[in-house]
């Protein structure tokens, strides 16, 4: 676990460093008067966004492929022993996320099974502190922690009819119709789901461990496919060397990767201490171990680089003994390595880029309006080192001239306030695709199709079309988007051609992101709800777990998409009513500046020294900036962690060294 603890803490380190570095940002804007509401906004979200930062690593596995010995090889062997429980069968029976709250005390919270049978998701009972069962955990003692932790291998036994009412029993399953005992009950898990919340150093610096209990879960928890998985950002899928892919395993693959995409996907070939034979040499055990990554390789159509084979076991136990010749026969630090590898870089990168556009945008505004201030300044001086020895007659003429110019001006700012009426027009026609309640009438049309639907074809056609409607309502609101964004980059044209301001374009913006995210609840709902279910299942029964799981993921796509489209609705006008405001605060100085002139209210030398002293300043503000911008633009671009020797490459066995 060194590389990783390593690899983590440096960046957390460097996660809260480029924190800082934009706070401190914010509070310089603000001392100088130069933070207006919207850039304030965005500055604290993207703090509070690195303050939150969680990196998620999703285990995925059916069960017996020793995934909670991996997980504690990998994350609890300093520990001296196992934590998460680790035998044969089932350890893990509901999907389980360790990780660190620091406004929690250690604690299990444990969904009950029974919610299965009420409307809503995981994400849905989350939000309902009461529904949860709160167990301690005694932090200072491992046997204490790993009784603890077996909470989440509890189950309880209920009539046939229960479990099927929860989506646990299939009737026309074999395997599930000989697991009912002769009293009629079957045997299923005594929770939904667990959130273990534990001080341990990689979860404190934000990391997430999903601990997914094989198909039996994923099948009933379409959750699992729909969100959790897919926003991991590695998914470790654990086989066993002796059984290679199974058919199970394969269900279980096309489950969690039915949209394709594998990039952050790695699958370990746990167990290969079960090929280690003292009657074989070493070349023909590595032959063995690299047959079986070629098969799983082609198998599940993966780049042979992101297949490792391990042995969890023999690591686990390396790790505790002090055993470093046994430690390189497992194989584990080569995963770990590639772990590093997949899990911080492409994190790190997600938050670098977000970071320095928000940065770019946010100080190119304000460049903006220093440099506005800075050319109304220059034009200032110049008029009135011009006036200097000139008589009353010229300054009349000026006065004049600067009031005609402040007067047209407001012309402009008229012009703002119809472009914020057309934005709000065109804004509220894209919001109204985009809001809960035009999702809710597809919801209730699809609901009344299935319902009167009596044959698979036409329940098809319903939840096809239901998917086309909300695909519809997302191009509709990009098309209204578009119109937004060519509305503002012409009243930016139109400003630079008539005052000559130079800004920046409104930033790209698109739904292409949340129409692809449906595309792929839609495709997770063909993998659970084909053509055999519909068959097969209560047609009631699949319209409630269809409404519990694909309509709940669409109302969070819809959400986001509101979210987003409406902060950058937001941040289209400020850039341009910034330069209004200021060129207006210019103008207006410059007429009072001429008056107070001819009024002999005050000399024409002090206003210059005045005028000059207002350049200094804001051309020293402008140097700040940029300091302060290219500190936090390096900041980002820094590396976290220095590159570890030998990553993704597969070592020799070490199996004489390790005693086999």
């Amino acid at each position: 676990m060194k590389q990783l603890a390593t690899s983590f803490h440096q960046y957390g380190a460097w996660r809260d460093a480029l924190a800082v570095s934009i706070m401190q940002l914010r509070r310089w804007l603000e001392q100088c008067q130069l933070l207006d509401a919207d850039a304030a906004r965005r500055l604290d979200l993207a703090v509070e966004r690195l303050d939150e930062d969680k990196l998620v690593i999703a285990f995925v596995a059916e069960f017996s492929r020793g995934k909670s010995e991996l997980i504690n090889s990998i994350f609890f062997a300093d520990y001296g022993r196992r934590i998460l429980p680790s035998s044969a069968g089932r350890t893990t029976m509901c999907p389980t996320e360790l990780m660190h709250d620091e406004s929690l005390p250690p604690c299990i919270r444990a969904l009950p099974i029974e919610t299965r049978a009420r409307l809503g998701t995981t994400s849905d009972f989350k939000k309902a502190a009461v529904e949860w069962r709160v167990f301690p955990v005694d932090t200072d003692s491992p046997d204490g922690m790993l009784q603890a932790f077996k909470l989440v291998a509890d189950t309880v036994r209920v009539p046939v009819d229960e479990a099927r009412m929860y989506g646990l029993y299939d009737p026309d399953d074999p395997a599930q119709v000989l697991a009912v005992s002769q009293d009629g009950l079957v045997e299923i898990s005594r929770w939904r789901h667990a959130v273990i919340n534990f001080p341990h150093p990689l979860l404190k610096q934000g990391l997430v461990i999903l601990d997914t209990p094989g198909l039996n879960a994923i099948g009933t928890e379409p959750e699992l496919t729909l969100s959790l998985v897919p926003s991991a950002h590695a998914v470790l899928f654990v086989l066993a060397a002796d059984t290679g892919v199974t058919k199970s395993d394969l269900e279980v693959w096309r489950h969690i990767v039915g949209d394709g995409v594998t990039h952050n996907h790695i699958a370990v070939l746990n167990k290969i201490d079960g090929l280690w034979d003292a009657l074989k040499t070493e070349a023909e055990i590595d032959a063995e171990v690299a047959k079986q990554v070629s098969s799983v390789s082609r198998t599940l159509d993966l780049d042979a680089a992101r297949v490792f084979p391990v042995s969890a076991q023999k690591g686990l136990v390396a790790k505790v003994t002090g055993d470093r010749r046994l430690l390189a026969a497992s194989r584990l630090p080569t995963l770990e390595s590639a772990l590093v590898d997949l899990l911080v870089p492409a994190k790190q990168r997600i938050v670098r880029e977000q970071s320095v556009a928000l940065l770019d945008r946010v100080t190119g505004e304000v460049r903006q309006q220093l440099g506005a201030r800075e050319r109304g300044l220059i034009e200032q001086l110049y008029e009135l080192q011009a006036l200097q020895g000139k008589n009353q007659s010229s300054i009349e003429r000026m006065l004049t001239r600067a009031q005609a110019e402040q007067r047209d001006f407001e012309d402009n700012v008229r012009k703002i306030i119809a472009a914020r009426l057309v934005l709000s027009r065109l804004s509220d026609l894209a919001f109204a695709n985009l809001r809960l309640e035009a999702l809710r009438g597809r919801v209730y049309e699809a609901r009344g199709r299935m319902r009167k639907s009596r044959l698979t074809p036409q329940f098809f056609s319903a939840v096809r079309d239901y998917f086309a409607g909300l695909r519809e309502l997302l191009q509709q609101a990009d098309a209204r988007l578009q119109e937004v964004e060519q509305m503002v980059l012409g009243v930016q044209r139109r400003f630079a051609e008539e005052l000559g301001w130079s800004l920046s374009p409104p930033m790209p913006f698109s739904l292409d992101t949340y129409i692809v995210e449906l595309e792929r609840a839609e495709a997770a709902y063909r993998t659970h709800f084909g053509a055999l279910a519909v068959l097969t299942r209560d047609k009631w029964s699949l319209i409630e777990r269809f409404f519990d799981t694909v309509v709940s993921r669409s109302r969070e796509i819809f959400s986001m998409a509101e979210r987003d489209t409406e902060a950058w609705v937001r941040s289209l006008l400020p850039p341009i009513e910034q330069q209004v405001r200021e060129q207006r605060s210019q103008l207006k100085k410059r007429a009072e500046s001429v008056q107070r002139i001819r009024d002999a209210q005050e000399s024409l030398d002090d206003r210059i020294g005045q005028l000059q002293a207002a350049l200094e300043d804001a051309q020293q503000r402008l140097d700040e900036l940029s300091t302060l911008t290219s500190r936090a633009r390096q900041l980002a671009a820094s590396e976290p962690a220095p590159p570890l020797a030998a990553r993704w490459s597969q070592p020799r066995s070490a199996v004489g060294a390790a005693g086999v």
